[in-house]
């Protein structure tokens, strides 16, 4: 079973637009912050920490996508779930659910998703103005529940 990360997010004025629902690329610097905390709750520390622990240089978005269901507007309680679904050799995806309260004590409504590709990446030894991929380390698999 996949580590699984929950984070509550207040709706602020300036995620909104003039319409003042949430402006769609807000949502995926949720996803983006999401995705750190995901990282820190499952390795339990800091990502300065964990890039030292790993020896690596980060772990960038190369590919996401989104579908938004239902709007958010300022001032929204939100949750946003967040777990690792797939982990290859120097790859691994990750999947977002913006989740709002629902009609009823405990229900959640799906409001919009994400999936992300990430990739584990240190500097290239012959340039380290570039990064490389890295083969995922096996406590990184463990720790994420994947793997």
């Amino acid at each position: 079973m996949s580590f699984v990360n929950r984070r509550d997010i207040t709706i602020e004025w300036g995620d909104c637009d003039a319409a003042g629902i949430v402006f769609y690329p807000r949502y995926f610097a949720m996803f983006d912050a999401s995705a750190a905390h995901l990282l820190a709750a499952a390795f339990r520390m800091r990502q300065p920490d964990y890039q030292r622990h790993f020896g690596i240089a980060g772990i960038p978005m190369v590919d996401t996508r989104a579908v938004f269901l239902l709007a958010s507007s300022y001032g929204d309680e939100v949750v946003i779930e967040s777990r690792v679904t797939e982990i290859g050799r120097s790859s691994f995806s990750v999947h977002h659910r913006l989740l709002k309260p629902g009609e009823g004590e405990g229900i959640e409504a799906l409001a919009a998703e994400c999936w992300e590709k990430r990739v584990w990446s240190m500097r290239d030894p012959n340039d380290p103005t570039r990064l490389r991929g890295a083969p995922v380390p096996a406590e990184a698999r463990r720790l994420l529940g994947v793997g």
